[in-house]
């Protein structure tokens, strides 16, 4: 079953349940590809019968072993993507989604072996997420969501959703940025002494336990 749309929503199944714990429902996994919710019960269907998803009706959605085996493939792809585009061509880290879904459908695995090699192997995406090497292993490190903190914690910025670029520029606004290191306050957090104000981010946010 291979198509590119197959593989967007399998990719999507697995980042659901990359940064937290509760699988994905049919509903929730319409919602993120803007898609009806028919549509997406008959590719649910389909993405079963080829074996690479289970599911029961009204249940949740998860990736069997294949199914997660071919969504890190495409993980892969993506984050590559992102990081090539911001290290290589001065992309801001905003920018760098739409285009990535795009060129991760369409760039051949000798032109991606290529990106990964020119840019030293990289580990995570210019957003912080993990990016599986070619056997599909993926480096994890214990996280704490920013929104879940307790006042007072210090940890370094692992992780901020790629989902909103809005939101992405501003945070990079307010100093914050992937590997810097802050303290939660009861405000939002603090960047070497100054405060900033990230309460509306605390969502997107993923700081080292």
């Amino acid at each position: 079953m291979a198509s590119p749309a197959a593989d967007d929503y399998l990719k999507t199944v697995y980042a659901h349940t990359e940064w937290q714990d509760a699988p994905i429902t049919p509903s929730v996994l319409a919602a993120k590809l803007g898609i009806a919710p028919s549509s997406v019960t008959e590719m649910v269907k389909k993405l079963a019968a080829a074996g690479l998803v289970s599911h029961v009706p009204y249940g949740a959605v998860r990736l069997t072993e294949a199914g997660t085996a071919r969504a890190l493939a495409m993980v892969r792809r993506h984050r590559l993507v992102e990081t090539w585009l911001v290290q290589e061509f001065d992309y801001g880290w905003d920018e760098v989604h739409d285009e990535a879904e795009v060129l991760e459908h369409t760039i051949s695995d000798r032109l991606l072996e290529g990106i990964d090699a020119r840019l030293g192997r990289p580990r995570f995406d210019p957003h912080g997420d993990a990016i599986p090497d070619a056997d599909g292993h993926v480096e994890r490190v214990p996280f704490v969501l920013l929104a879940d903190a307790a006042v007072g914690h210090t940890g370094r910025v692992l992780r901020v959703s790629d989902q909103d670029p809005e939101v992405l520029r501003a945070v990079e606004a307010a100093g914050i940025a992937v590997g810097v290191e802050v303290t939660v306050t009861a405000t939002g957090v603090s960047v070497d002494g100054t405060d900033a104000e990230v309460a509306h981010a605390a969502d997107v946010i993923w700081l080292t336990a």
